[in-house]
């Protein structure tokens, strides 16, 4: 058990017999009342993330997250292979649980598998990770105002908004988190 004062972004926590990740939070003190903790939480079971408010003071209980480091093989169509590089042991898991980073997984990517009372509950990729443009629109003459966005593909698929000055063959590094473009490589 823990304060909720001392909760931290990517902690693993306990909350009416779900198991959530720590997306953002915020601690609040308002002129008049008592303080409270804003949190935005990824349920890693179901993955949908819900906001819920703690007061402050309350415990929460720490989910007890096994992780291991795993390398990303290839998907059989039904199935994401990984393997660990120390055991050479091979982990499949299936697509449904891995919707929001499928996208963003290349092979030989290592990342760290998450593991809940022996069952997979879900995988983090690396914070920033570098891809090869494959496609890329052509950059409209005279549309030059600050900040404007092109669609772009890169090597897994995933469609992304990047600078106009980005080009094909090029590579770039996107934030896992939310999919966005970050900078060139």
């Amino acid at each position: 058990m823990f304060n909720v004062n001392d909760i931290k972004n990517g902690m693993t926590i306990k909350y009416e017999g779900n198991v959530y990740q720590v997306v953002e939070f915020q601690h609040v003190k308002p002129g008049k009342g008592s303080a409270f903790v804003k949190t935005k939480l990824k349920n890693l079971k179901t993955q949908s993330t819900q906001e819920i408010t703690f007061n402050a003071g309350i415990k929460l209980e720490k989910a007890n997250v096994q992780k291991r480091q795993l390398s990303y093989l290839y998907n059989d169509g039904t199935n994401y292979v990984f393997m660990d590089n120390n055991t050479y042991e091979q982990m499949e898991i299936p697509t449904s649980k891995l919707e929001d980073e499928a996208p963003l997984l290349k092979e030989n990517m290592d990342v760290e598998v998450m593991n809940y009372e022996g069952e997979v509950i879900g995988v983090s990729l690396p914070e920033k990770v570098s891809y090869k443009v494959i496609k890329a629109e052509s950059a409209v003459k005279g549309n030059t105002t600050s900040g404007a966005m092109k669609d772009i593909t890169i090597e897994t698929g995933y469609t992304l908004k990047a600078p106009l000055f980005i080009e094909e063959g090029e590579e770039i590094i996107i934030t896992t988190r939310d999919g966005k473009y970050s900078s060139r490589a």
